[in-house]
């Protein structure tokens, strides 16, 4: 349906956006939050209805609303020719990128190792591009599937940079509208009404992060969710093959291996795990080395007892090392961060009943990712994505309440160097705390959920 006030959503919408994407810098704190403000405020009275949606009410007959899925493909492909301005992680794509493009490993080199030598010439490793990685003494992290796309947008353009960002961007649109397909023929499949979709492809978080300066959650996201499909038609070997791409995109979908032994039972789900375990193996073959599986697990370890952004529970913990110690102790409290992560996830696949309906699944991995990003050391924005995607088949809305909130963790960036106002930071999590307790509260007591 179309009405003057969805228009008038719709062009104010799309100009916030294009401000947002063009016309902003990250050091800009007070127009981001602004500009984030007033999308988000749209967002709220455009999905109003979705956000009351419950069990009650859901109807898996209603038809899409092209209106609304129209706006949201035409808010991604807005930014198409958008130079990531809120992070910086892009360069680092175009650095392994132009090592794999040139048949270098980009698991063996340090970019501090490789600059002004004769292999980075033969690349088109260039200081600039060097200048703006932000962790240039730290193997890559990332997965063989976004190697291959990395690799594919520098050897398209390998002297356009901008060229080689809209390469980057296109598996990611792809992704994303094919998240969207998902998400109705997954919401009709269990009976719940198809526009909840919205949800997740309005919300101004997941457009900016995601599509606009390029996170291939989105690109994770869509293999979950098409896995999850191909098992609701009992293609399981299909699923266990895209789920495979999936972690070899990121590897966040490894915490919910618990869930799905526990969801077949172990003897078969450990099979199957052990299946998709040997897939992602193969898909690293060629990348495979000597130090391969040394120099990720050193990043990684590095990235949980180094890097801390935007956490709530760490800091909880940090502020009593500093009084007891006298120093910062994430090096030796990462460890024990780690096994309560693992403890919860098993606990929580423990709990959940292997028969269980498609909601109580979803609560499930709502809770298991609720738990690793609250005990987490950093937690970007983008991050949150992965929250939203459960959180549509349920009646919790605290993630969504996050994605809005979250947008306060770039008052970081304002100084040089960069400096936490943790005021926020503790605004934010009380916030969602509170908020997300309120919604479990109700669940426990069998009230219903409602915003």
């Amino acid at each position: 349906m179309i009405t003057p006030f969805r228009v008038g959503w719709l062009v104010l919408s799309l100009w916030l956006f294009m401000l947002l994407g063009y016309g902003v810098a990250r050091p800009q704190f007070t127009l981001l939050m602004t500009l984030s403000a007033l999308l988000f405020w749209g967002y709220s009275r455009i999905a109003q209805p979705l956000w009351f949606d419950t069990p009650a009410t859901h109807d898996a007959t209603v038809k899409p609303d092209r209106f609304l899925f129209g706006a949201a493909i035409l808010f991604r492909l807005a930014l198409l020719v958008m130079t990531p301005n809120l992070s910086d992680d892009y360069a680092r794509f175009l650095w392994d990128g132009h090592l794999v493009a040139n048949g270098y490993n980009p698991y063996e080199y340090l970019p501090s190792q490789f600059l002004g030598t004769s292999m980075a010439a033969s690349a088109g490793l260039t200081d600039a591009l060097f200048q703006r990685l932000n962790s240039p003494d730290y193997f890559s992290v990332y997965p063989p599937l976004t190697q291959v796309l990395f690799g594919v947008a520098a050897g398209l353009f390998p002297g356009d940079g901008l060229g080689a960002i809209v390469a980057l961007r296109v598996p990611i649109l792809l992704a994303e509208f094919g998240t969207l397909w998902l998400l109705v023929r997954l919401l009709r499949r269990f009976g719940m009404n198809p526009n909840r979709a919205l949800l997740y492809g309005l919300n101004p978080l997941v457009i900016l992060e995601l599509t606009g300066n390029l996170h291939f959650e989105a690109v994770m996201i869509f293999f979950v969710l098409l896995a999850v499909w191909l098992f609701t038609q009992q293609r399981r070997i299909a699923a266990s093959v895209v789920l495979a791409l999936g972690i070899a995109t990121k590897l966040l979908p490894l915490l919910l291996f618990p869930l799905l032994i526990r969801r077949l039972g172990w003897k078969r789900g450990l099979a199957y795990a052990s299946l998709i375990g040997g897939l992602i193996a193969l898909l690293f073959t060629p990348f495979l080395s000597v130090n391969l599986l040394h120099n990720i697990m050193d990043s990684l370890n590095l990235y949980f007892q180094k890097f801390e952004f935007n956490a709530s529970v760490y800091y909880l913990i940090r502020t009593v090392g500093y009084w007891l110690k006298g120093y910062n102790i994430i090096g030796q409290f990462s460890t024990t961060l780690r096994l309560l992560i693992i403890l919860s996830v098993v606990y929580i696949a423990v709990r959940t009943p292997n028969r269980s309906s498609a909601v109580t699944l979803a609560i499930s991995v709502l809770l298991t990712l609720t738990i690793y990003w609250l005990l987490s050391t950093t937690v970007h924005p983008w991050y949150i994505s992965s929250l939203l995607i459960p959180a549509l088949f349920t009646r919790f809305r605290y993630p969504f309440v996050w994605s809005a909130l979250i947008v306060v963790s770039y008052a970081t960036y304002q100084t040089q160097p960069y400096q936490e106002h943790l005021w926020l930071t503790a605004l934010e999590y009380a916030v969602v705390v509170g908020y997300g307790m309120l919604e479990w509260k109700r669940v426990i007591v069998n009230q219903p959920v409602r915003a």
